[in-house]
Formats: structure tokens, sequence, C-alpha cells
């Protein structure tokens, strides 16, 4: 990873464009017939982001393994839900609609193409590739994303923040330590240990029985971390009660491997890529044949045009 000096944004890719998928007509076609919308959607999601908050460097972070197996081998349930296909070699096949598959390789030729960089590493997910960054970056850093998980990034010390997408992008929640005070009682450190005692049925990640958010929020606000309600549990003294006492004990096999899931790695061997934001396409010829093959017009044209400003 080069040095990265000056606002670095963090996209969580997959994220934005099932978004896209999703908020964008699936009428928006290229000129076979090919639904585009997710295409187009993410490009006029990029414009805007880039328009309203003006980053030096940007990275579109990348999901080369969905549902890494060493997360599996830690809970089997992880993610297990979302898959379509088990496979012998290589990540499992995740369930994602038919009409959005075929638009993810044409998302990354073309973010190839205008020069955005682009990085996924084997065996490890999106999250992993933005909390690797997040950890060496120098500047500020806006995190992208529609996934509450990378909460547990938010540092007001060094910066980093998520922009949380309410409607589009161009309603975004600007989740700094005094939302996630506000909104669960702990602030980013604490947001992982929050999830992993509430669980997260969308990620197949079982939780405490009968510890929802509330509770979760009131113990770490007691006792300061998950060690320290762990504690907690063999101190009579503690003030738990005999439920809570319990219920914590009875889950310690799974809040033993549970950090390891839930907190994002920030070790990730991330390649050499220049992260600063282009000016100007990095493959003129190629973009303008894929623009001409997936009728990508106004959106493209619109992030070229704010890009080069």
């Amino acid at each position: 990873m080069r040095d990265v000096t000056g606002r670095l944004m963090l996209l969580d890719t997959a994220s934005l464009y099932f978004r896209a998928y999703f908020g964008v007509p699936d009428s928006v076609r290229a000129p076979d017939g090919s639904p585009v919308n997710a295409v187009r959607g993410l490009l006029d999601f990029i414009d805007r982001l880039v328009k309203d908050h003006r980053p030096d460097h940007l990275v579109a972070c990348m999901d080369a393994d969905w549902r890494p197996q060493w997360r599996v081998d830690l809970i089997p349930s992880y993610k297990a839900h979302r898959v379509a296909e088990e496979r012998a070699q290589g990540p499992d096949e995740e369930e994602v609609p038919d009409t959005l598959s075929p638009q993810v390789p044409v998302i990354e030729a073309v973010l190839d193409a205008v020069g955005i960089a682009r990085v996924g590493v084997a065996g490890y997910e999106a999250d992993d590739v933005i909390g690797t960054f997040t950890a060496r970056a120098v500047g500020p850093v806006d995190i992208v994303t529609g996934d509450r998980d990378l909460y547990q990034l938010v540092d007001d010390a060094r910066g980093v923040r998520v922009l949380y997408p309410l409607k589009g992008v161009g309603t975004l929640q600007i989740t700094d330590e005094a939302t996630l005070r506000e909104k669960y009682g702990v602030d980013g450190k604490g947001y992982a240990d929050l999830a992993l005692l509430r669980g997260d049925p969308s990620d197949g990640l079982p939780g405490v029985p009968g510890v929802g958010e509330k509770t979760a929020a009131k113990l770490l606000d007691r006792f300061g971390d998950l060690a320290g309600i762990l504690a907690a549990v063999d101190d009579r003294q503690a003030g738990l009660t005999p439920t809570q006492r319990g219920r914590l004990d009875a889950a310690r096999p799974y809040l033993a491997v549970a950090p390891k899931v839930v907190r994002v790695a920030d070790d990730v061997p991330l390649p050499d890529v220049d992260t600063a934001l282009p000016r100007a396409p990095r493959d003129p010829a190629g973009l303008e044949s894929l623009a001409a093959r997936w009728g990508l017009g106004g959106s493209l044209q619109r992030l070229l045009t704010t890009l080069s400003a």
C-alpha cells in the first residue's frame, strides 16, 4: 500500500451496488436489453459522493471472499443462509439476484477503465480490506457502507467516520462517536462487542440468547467491554442477575470465538495500488467501448466531469 495522505474514501462496493440495483428501475438497460441499473446506479452514487465530500483518495473495496472459511470454521452458521451453492474449491457462491450477477464484471471493468482503485484480497471480505486501509491511513477516512458492522471503525480522534446511506447516497447519516453513543450507547470500539452480544440474523450470528441490543449496551456501559462482562460472570459480587449470569456463562463457547468473526481484520496483505482520485480515465479507449456496449450515457459522463473538476 502506497502512502495515503489527505482524505481517504473507502467504498463497501457490494453494499452500494446492491442498493443501486434495488433503487434504480431494471428498465435501465443497455442497447442489447441487458439490465445495467446497478452499473449506472453505482456510477451515480460515486459521482455524488465525490461531489459532496471531495476525497483525495478513493478505493472501491471488494469481497474477494464474501464468506471466508476461517470465519466459518469458528461459527459454522456465519452467512450460511446466503449460500446459493457450496464449492469444494474457492468461496461458496452467494445468493445474488439473477440480473445483478452479470452486472458485477461490468462494474469492475468500468471502475478499472476510469482508474478508480479496486481492491479485493483472497480470503478476506471487503470489510477486512476497509479495516486495513483504515488502520494504515494517516489522514481522515470516510467509509461509505450500508453495513452497520463497520461502525466499529468509527474513531473521532483519527477522523474516521462512516457515511451510511439512508436514501440513495443523497441522504447520508454521518456516523461519528456522538451518533453511536446516542443510538447504541457505545463508541466505535464498543460496537463490535455490542454486535456479537446482540447477534445478527442477517450474518448468521446467534448472539447470546436473551441479550438484546439494550441489554448489551447496559452491560457494556457497566463493565466496559466483553472481557469485563465475562469477569463479572465469575464474580458473584458483580451485580449480574442470576438469569444474566446463566445466559452469559452458557454462551462462553460462542463468546470465545465471536470476537474474531465479528471484528474486521486490520492486517490484510494489501497490494501496491495507486489510490489517488483519478482526474482522467486510465483507459480512455476501453472506457469508450464499455460506455457504448453498455449504454452508460449520462451516468458515466457526469462522473468523468466531476473527477476532472
